[in-house]
C-alpha cells in the first residue's frame, strides 16, 4: 500500500527545499514519486484527508500570542529581583541563567533555524550528528580556554610577586579610606544602589549627577511615571531602549514563523527565546536604572519595548502562510549565532573564576 504524500513531504524525501525553482535534474529525481502519486491514487483511499504538516492558523495566532506573552512578562521580573541586586550572590546566580541562554539559544540556531533555512532535512545525511559535532567542537575549546584560565591564575598566587603586590594594596587599603563623592554645584552625587557591584560583575561606570533644586522639580513633567524629567535621562536609556525594541522585533518574526511550521518548532524557538530575554531584560533594567530612570520608568520602557514583539508576531506569521519563511529563519538564526557567541559568550569570559 502506498502512502499519501503531499508535495512538501515528496520535496523533503527528496532533499530538495519546498520553495525552490525545480530544475530538470531536481523534477527527473522527483518524477517517480510524483507518477507513483497520479497512478495508484494514495490519497483517495483516506476518507478525510487533512494536511497535518502544518498547524491550524488558529492554533499558530493563540500559540503564538500565548508564547509572547509568557516572554514579555520577562520585562517585569525587574520589579521582583530589584531587592535581590543588591546581594553579593546575586551575579553568581545570573551567571547560570547566562549559561542556559547560551546553550539554548546556539542549539536552537544550530539544530533548527539554519537547517530550515537551507531546507535540509534532519533526517537525511546525517545532519543532527554532524551538527553535534558542531556543538561539541565549541564546548571543548571554551573548556580548555577555561581550564587553561585557572591554571594560570592558580600559578600567579603561588608566584613572589603576587604576595608583595597584596601586602602593598593592603596597606594603601589602611591609608587612604574612602571619602563620599561630592559635586561642586552643592547638589546630591549618588549611584543607583540597584547597581552597586560587589565583585565587578554587575556595575556600570556613571554616575548620576541631579543638582537639589532638579530633584524637587523633577515629577512635573510626567505624573504618571515618577521619576527624573525624560530630558535629564541620559542618552544611553534611549539607545538601549530601541535597540531592545528591534531585537524583540526580531524575535517575534522568529516564533511566528516557528509556529507556522509547526507547534513542536515554534515551542522550541519560544523556550530559547525565553531563556535569552530573562538575563537580557534584567540586564537592560540595570541599565535604565543606571541612566537615571526611576523603577516605575525603568519598567515601562523596558515593557513597551517588549510589546514590539506582538508586532514581529504578527509579521512573522503573515510571511510565513504566505512566502517562504526559509529568510526569516536565516536572519534569527544569525541573530541567535552573534547573541549567543559574540555578546553572551563574552561577558562570561569576564566573570571571576
Amino acid at each position: 500500500m502506498f502512502l499519501c504524500l503531499t508535495s512538501e513531504e515528496i520535496f523533503s524525501l527528496h532533499g530538495i527545499p519546498n520553495n525552490s525553482h525545480i530544475s530538470n535534474s531536481s523534477f527527473s529525481t522527483i518524477c517517480p514519486a510524483v507518477l507513483q502519486q497520479l497512478i495508484f491514487h494514495p490519497c483517495d483511499h483516506q476518507e478525510s484527508f487533512v494536511d497535518t504538516s502544518k498547524p491550524h492558523s488558529l492554533q499558530v495566532w493563540g500559540f503564538g500570542f500565548l508564547a509572547v506573552s509568557i516572554i514579555n512578562l520577562a520585562s517585569l521580573l525587574g520589579l521582583i529581583l530589584t531587592p535581590l541586586l543588591k546581594k553579593s550572590y546575586f551575579p553568581k546566580v545570573l551567571t547560570y541563567f547566562v549559561g542556559l541562554a547560551i546553550g539554548t539559544l546556539f542549539s536552537n540556531a544550530i539544530f533548527q533555524l539554519i537547517p530550515e533555512a537551507f531546507g535540509f532535512d534532519p533526517k537525511v545525511d546525517n545532519y543532527v550528528e554532524k551538527a553535534v559535532a558542531v556543538f561539541g567542537g565549541f564546548y571543548i575549546l571554551f573548556f580548555v580556554e577555561r581550564i587553561l584560565k585557572v591554571i594560570l591564575k592558580l600559578y600567579n598566587k603561588t608566584g613572589h610577586d603576587y604576595f608583595e603586590n597584596r601586602e602593598e594594596i593592603h596597606s594603601q587599603d589602611k591609608t587612604n579610606s574612602p571619602k563620599p563623592p561630592s559635586s561642586s554645584n552643592g547638589g546630591i552625587c549618588y549611584a543607583n544602589s540597584a547597581v552597586i557591584e560587589s565583585n565587578g560583575n554587575l556595575g556600570f561606570d556613571s554616575i548620576s549627577v541631579v543638582s537639589a533644586q532638579e530633584e524637587a522639580t523633577q515629577s512635573s513633567l510626567c505624573k504618571c511615571l515618577k521619576g527624573r524629567p525624560l530630558a535629564k535621562i541620559g542618552t544611553i536609556a534611549w539607545m538601549v531602549t530601541l535597540s531592545d525594541a528591534v531585537h524583540n522585533f526580531i524575535d517575534g518574526l522568529a516564533i511566528g514563523a516557528s509556529f507556522t511550521l509547526s507547534l513542536l518548532q515554534g515551542l522550541s524557538t519560544s523556550i530559547a527565546i525565553l531563556c535569552e530575554e530573562f538575563p537580557h531584560e534584567l540586564g537592560d533594567f540595570v541599565i535604565l536604572l543606571n541612566a537615571g530612570m526611576s523603577t516605575r520608568q525603568a519598567l515601562f520602557f523596558n515593557f513597551l519595548s517588549a510589546c514590539s514583539c506582538y508586532v514581529g508576531l504578527a509579521f512573522g506569521i503573515l510571511v510565513g502562510n504566505n512566502f517562504a519563511p526559509n529568510i526569516i529563519f536565516a536572519i534569527a538564526g544569525g541573530m541567535f549565532l552573534y547573541i549567543s557567541l559574540a555578546d553572551m559568550v563574552f561577558g562570561l569570559y569576564q566573570l571571576p573564576i
